[in-house]
């Protein structure tokens, strides 16, 4: 059998070497097997075809058909004026920034289409066309219903009463699907930001006009012969930016709540290893949960359950790759299967029945490796489909999600007779403690009746915590998969600075063990883990996806609430990091948080270095005008000491350098703090 899978599968010029390729054994495993099969991953593929240096510099240009414009740095550098130029005169300033921006286009539009389809799921609820969905969470959609400019109360015969949940959850439906297209005004969300940083924005003239908008206007400028200075362009890409962080991304993390639950710590596994060979193996892999949910619901159903046994299962393991899994993780806590890279192998372990993906992310290849198993991959989204005939796609539709997601699982069981003989299911896999948020994190510090962020800036201002880390993002092949982001969270916890996590980031730290709060005690400085063993977190606080930054931008917000550290978040000792990151959605969430006053390192490369004024501007100018910078650092120690360093900047501009003596309280002292 494995002869056969030799030959339908094209051997790649080179193979990658498994350690080299990665940290984590489970992978390295089953590169080997892949290896073995001769099937061909995207690890080998890395080794096969290598990046365009000039492209990595980002001063290629292709938005006209007298290009591809190529200008590579001079071999001596530059001297003096920089005269490379297009064919229509574009300078590499000129040409670094439009790339720039369109990165941030098409990564505000990912994550805002997302928050677009999740917000006409809502609306369905909330006009209760749709069985399958409902409002879960009141108390979230009260909270946020102000910030939409939705009354909660109403004046009737002068007394003030409660409206009817479901006007509130109607309106609140209407208000958030007009932010995509409206007319006229701003979005309404980038208000719920520090007093501060809303005026500076304000000021600068880059607050959104409605999500669309900023996103097309991206486009019209970086047409041939539009905009044609960096720092106008850029402009426009913090407009789009802050569109995404504090648009379409909270929206969409808000509307999800509602619909299925705020997440709260919640106990997993991660790893390949969450595969079992005597079950129905089924993995969700993406980034929108509508569907998810749905396939979550049904697979739990005892008739469903009986099926699978009936065909010789014991029953059924759902596990998840991306943000799909990091999303039914913290509201289900369904074990993550896998991080971006691993995709393929999940179905090289040949017990993956079924592989269901939504949007982004999905490798193509998927179809080829699926080829060579059993396994049905089925797309799912009008958007997303494979051109391969041996994909199935069942069109998602909200009106008929429980049907449609039953007839997904049940072709999984069906497909469990099919199993070849051929399984090989990594045994590691790891303890992981996920589902944190911005009322959790409250809850953790100040419990039921004193909920608050005063604790941590408490321990802030003390010393016991540093300061605060967002490590976030992607795989990427040209890295030893893991290494970044698990070096540079390991750098940071050691030296008291706790982490907030998202994505592929938070993945990795739990396939590492550092998602339990034992791990305090093993990897953290004294300060913090004193503060991890008291409150019971864990060093790593997993926040859910990539939509999901948008909690780290709150927590900041918080933060600053809870007052001692400045009144904007540019005040705050934190930083933020992408040490894998690759995809455009990257340099989105990269740049709102620049221009919402974070730090932030990019590890791999960052595609300006080619237009040395343009990279200058972004990673120096932009702190003058919003508080937050670029900055790119390969080597993940030097990485995170970059983040430690700024945030000792940080906590010596708030004369908070030198450690306190720890003050003991008695009751009347606690309660003076609200007086």
């Amino acid at each position: 059998m494995a002869e056969e899978k030799k030959e339908k599968a094209a051997k790649p010029l080179k193979l990658a070497d498994p350690v080299a390729a990665s940290m984590d054994v489970a992978t390295q495993e089953m590169i080997v097997r892949s290896h073995d099969l001769g099937i061909e991953t995207v690890f080998d593929r890395a080794q096969t075809m290598k990046p365009c240096n000039i492209g990595i510099q980002g001063t290629c240009c292709k938005n006209c058909s007298m290009g591809p414009c190529r200008l590579p740095l001079p071999k001596s550098g530059i001297e003096g004026e920089d005269t490379r130029k297009g064919l229509c005169g574009a300078t590499a300033n000129t040409i670094a920034a439009r790339n720039f921006i369109r990165m941030i286009a098409g990564g505000a539009a990912a994550h805002s289409d997302h928050g677009r389809c999740v917000a006409e799921v809502f609306m369905s609820a909330a006009r209760k066309e749709t069985e399958a969905y409902k409002i879960k969470d009141t108390v979230k959609l009260l909270a946020i219903a102000p910030h939409l400019g939705v009354e909660t109360t109403v004046e009737v015969d002068g007394e003030t009463k409660d409206r009817d949940i479901d006007e509130i959850a109607l309106e609140v439906a209407e208000k958030a699907l007009n932010e995509w297209g409206k007319a006229e005004g701003e979005l309404l969300y980038p208000k719920r930001a520090p007093e501060a940083l809303y005026e500076k924005w304000k000021k600068n003239g880059v607050l959104p006009r409605n999500i669309d908008r900023e996103i097309v206007e991206i486009m019209h400028r970086t047409h041939m012969g539009v905009d044609q200075d960096y720092r106008n362009l850029i402009k426009q890409g913090t407009r789009a930016a802050i569109a995404d962080g504090w648009g379409g991304s909270m929206l969409a993390t808000d509307l999800q709540d509602v619909l299925f639950g705020t997440p709260s710590p919640i106990l997993s596994e991660a790893n390949l290893g969450v595969m079992k060979e005597d079950h129905v193996n089924i993995i969700v892999h993406g980034h929108e949960p509508v569907l998810s949910e749905m396939i979550v619901a049904v697979s739990q159903k005892p008739e469903i359950i009986e099926y699978a046994k009936s065909k010789g299962a014991k029953g059924i393991q759902l596990g998840g790759i991306c943000c799909t899994a990091n999303e039914i993780l913290q509201r289900h806590g369904i074990p993550t299967a896998a991080t971006f890279l691993q995709q393929e192998l999940a179905i090289i372990t040949g017990a993956c029945d079924a592989m269901v993906v939504d949007i982004q992310c999905i490798f193509q290849n998927l179809a080829n490796v699926a080829k060579c198993f059993h396994t049905k991959l089925i797309t799912t989204h009008p958007i997303a489909k494979m051109e391969q005939d041996n994909v199935i796609h069942i069109e998602f539709d909200e009106h008929h999600a429980l049907e449609d997601a039953e007839r997904i699982i049940r072709m999984a069981i069906d497909n469990f007779e099919n199993r070849g003989t051929e399984v090989m299911i990594p045994k590691h896999k790891a303890t992981q403690v996920a589902g944190f948020g911005v009322e959790s994190i409250e809850y953790h510090l100040g419990g039921t009746f004193r909920g608050s962020y005063y604790t941590l800036n408490d321990n802030i201002i003390n010393g016991r915590i540093r300061g605060i880390a967002g490590v976030v993002g992607c795989n990427n092949a040209r890295t030893r998969h893991n290494e970044g982001h698990i070096t540079v969270v390991k750098e940071l916890i050691k030296n008291d600075v706790i982490v907030l996590t998202t994505g592929c980031n938070g993945i990795a730290c739990a396939m590492e063990g550092l998602l339990t709060p034992e791990s305090a005690a093993v990897h953290c400085g004294p300060g913090l883990a004193e503060v991890c063993e008291t409150v019971g977190i864990p060093p790593v606080l997993h926040l859910g996806s990539c939509v999901d930054n948008s909690r780290i931008l709150l927590a900041a917000t918080e933060v600053v609430k809870a007052g001692g550290l400045g009144n904007d978040i540019c005040d705050l000792p934190v930083a933020g990091s992408a040490p894998e990151w690759m995809s455009e959605k990257a340099i989105s969430i990269g740049h709102y948080f620049v221009v919402s006053g974070v730090y932030t390192v990019f590890g791999v490369t960052l595609p300006t270095s080619g237009a040395p004024v343009f990279h200058n501007y972004i990673s120096k100018d932009l702190e003058k005008i919003y508080g937050g910078m670029w900055d790119i650092e390969p080597d993940p120690i030097k990485h995170a000491r970059l983040m430690i360093a700024h945030i000792d900047k940080k906590r010596k501009e708030l004369g908070i350098d030198k450690a306190r003596e720890r003050v003991l309280m008695d009751m009347a002292d606690r309660q003076a703090l609200d007086a």
